[in-house]
């Protein structure tokens, strides 16, 4: 008979909009185990699965902790109360807490101190109470208090709510019949309780124990401003297309993104992001909903691993109309499991584009290239352990279904390349960066050479504007004297005359220098005016800079919108990326083109 040998949720902390799918191992007649569902409509043995989920809704009201939100609030601190920080922000569930979380907390009290505080001397007085042990002043009333969380309530569960029992001032409401269970709104602040049982097919009686298991307390998703696209373009006539995107006629959206790996999301390299938001189960959900969000023609994304690629972002932006492409990184530096390795993943919509031709490149097959052709036998290992960093770029060729606004050759194909690539990380492998984007570059130049086709260059490059690399891409040469060309311990780099290429590229959000209208001030006070770029793509409490560009041939393209960019201040109220509201440590990358007539011939 058909039996349930174990239940358990992989992640124990549910979140608003996180899908939940307990593990249910079952026990077959045979006396194999599995974790396959049986349904109704597919007995095993005369025996089906029956689940259902209940939301245990209690009179006494708890606050949470807010770093743990799962755990209640034993601890409250007076200097968020002094500086009028928002309450939810200063509770604690325990000293340890506290303490681990202060290098954060204390930014908080100082930036909040510093705006609504006129003489700061009280406020100094408290703040110096604290110290990196955690000692300080707490209100250690709340267990029991009876003070309460903001809730909110009022969105329409997946399933009729039903009282099913009442005990000791508790009610259970049954939200859901099958396995998998996505909290609502009216779940916030709540526990759920999930049930499952094995079922006579013919009786439809329960046959053995009901198992059951209580998840954490459901906590809201916070939800970010959005962000708006900017026009940048001349002439620009926008216009509200079917799916409520804002675009003008003739155009098309790339959106580059990198975004955070999950085996790169450690709690060590993130401790000041909340463990619940570090989570794949609640990152991958609001990387979602901000990818769907930005309704982009082209999605080019990095750092995905080859498992979410196929287990979740293939198939879930299949269902918004996307085709996807793939490439991950190559294994041969790699020691981990193979199905985190992380890739390139270029997604385009079915109905604007469609796939001409995928290139893969692989740098490490390019620096094996170079070290049999150029190398002495006395340092192709040396060169090998220095080149070969796993790093790829995703090349697409796509034909537009679209016609161009303007003077169209007719009948002539719009054909378009986009790559996408993460260059290697290592800052002080400056010569390796620079020699992998110099690879890149003159495989495009071939496809450059062989069609009329504009071409989209973009991803996380790893590299600071005015940095050789950047140079490279956006001068389309190095100066000799450049300060990177000093770092080149195998000669691969000299002559720096060689060091070109002939694209005409330019970064798509240097056109906020150069545009004109209402708005773009802000915009302009997001740039660095020396360069023209983002002031930063990439902000952690260690490091905040500029990483991740959009390149464009401006011979055959022209930027109409840009997606605004981000404040500082405003992402370092949560210390910096990722935080609840942005789940990655870096920021989404969006710009509009149009492609110019091409004149006829």
């Amino acid at each position: 008979m058909l039996s349930v040998v174990r239940v358990h949720l992989p992640s124990d902390i549910p979140i608003v909009g996180c899908e939940l799918t307990p593990y249910v191992l079952l026990r077959r007649p045979d006396k194999s185990v599995t974790t396959d569902d049986v349904p109704d409509s597919a007995p095993l043995d005369g025996h089906f699965m029956r689940y259902k989920w209940y939301r245990i809704q209690s009179d006494k009201k708890v606050v949470v902790c807010s770093v743990h939100p799962s755990e209640p609030a034993t601890l409250q601190c007076l200097g968020c109360v002094k500086v009028k920080l928002p309450a939810a922000k200063s509770y604690h569930c325990s000293p340890k807490c506290f303490s681990d979380a202060w290098q954060h907390h204390r930014a908080l009290h100082e930036r909040a101190a510093s705006a609504v505080n006129e003489n700061g001397n009280e406020d100094e007085e408290l703040l110096g109470r604290f110290s990196s042990s955690g000692s300080g002043v707490f209100n250690v009333s709340l267990s029991g208090s009876g003070s309460s969380a903001s809730l909110t309530n009022g969105s329409t569960p997946l399933y009729p709510a039903t009282v099913t029992q009442r005990s000791g001032g508790e009610i259970l409401y049954e939200v859901g019949r099958s396995k998998t269970y996505t909290p609502t709104t009216e779940d916030t602040g709540h526990v759920l309780k999930f049930e499952c049982v094995v079922i006579d097919a013919a009786t439809k009686l329960p046959v053995g124990p009901v198992s059951t298991l209580l998840t954490s307390r459901v906590i809201p998703a916070p939800s970010p401003s959005p962000r708006r696209l900017i026009p940048v373009g001349v002439d620009v006539i926008g216009h509200l297309d079917a799916d409520g995107r804002i675009s003008s006629a003739g155009t098309f959206s790339v959106l580059s993104y990198n975004i955070l790996s999950d085996v790169c999301a450690t709690n060590e390299t993130y401790s000041y992001c909340p463990s619940w938001a570090l989570s794949w189960p609640y990152r991958r959900q609001n990387l979602l909903r901000e990818i769907v969000g930005y309704c982009a023609d082209i999605v080019c994304l990095q750092e995905v691993q080859n498992d979410h690629f196929e287990e979740f972002f293939a198939p879930e932006l299949e269902k918004h109309g996307y085709h996807a492409l793939y490439k991950r990184k190559t294994t041969e530096v790699y020691s981990g499991n193979i199905i985190t390795i992380d890739g390139c993943a270029t997604f385009f919509r079915r109905d604007r584009f469609a796939h001409v031709k995928k290139y893969e490149v692989e740098f490490n097959k390019a620096a094996q290239s170079l070290t049999e052709a150029l190398l002495p036998s006395t340092q192709k290992k040396t060169a090998l352990t220095r080149l070969v960093k796993d790093n790829i770029a995703l090349i697409a060729v796509l034909e537009a279904k679209f016609s161009n606004h303007g003077g169209d050759n007719p009948g002539k194909r719009q054909l378009l390349c986009v790559a996408n690539t993460h260059v290697n990380v290592h800052h002080d492998l400056k010569d390796v960066k620079l020699w992998q984007v110099h690879t890149l570059l003159k495989g495009l130049e071939k496809i450059a050479a062989s069609a009329d086709i504009p071409m989209i260059v973009c991803g996380d490059f790893n590299s600071v504007p005015a940095s050789s690399t950047h140079s490279l891409l956006a001068m389309g040469k190095v100066d000799p004297l450049h300060p990177d060309l000093s770092i080149d311990p195998l000669g691969i780099l000299r002559p720096a005359s060689k060091l070109v290429h002939q694209l005409p590229l330019v970064s798509a959000y240097s056109a906020f220098a150069r545009a004109i209208g209402l708005g773009l001030e802000r915009q302009r006070r997001r740039m660095d005016p020396t360069t023209n770029e983002p002031l930063f793509t990439n902000c952690t409490r260690d490091f905040i800079g500029t990483l991740d560009y959009i390149f464009y041939t401006a011979d055959t393209l022209t930027v109409e919108s840009l997606l605004e960019l981000l404040d500082e201040d405003s992402l370092r109220k949560d210390t910096a990326l990722p935080s609840p509201e942005w789940s990655s440590d870096h920021i989404a990358l969006l710009a509009e083109f149009r492609c110019k007539p091409r004149p006829r011939r």
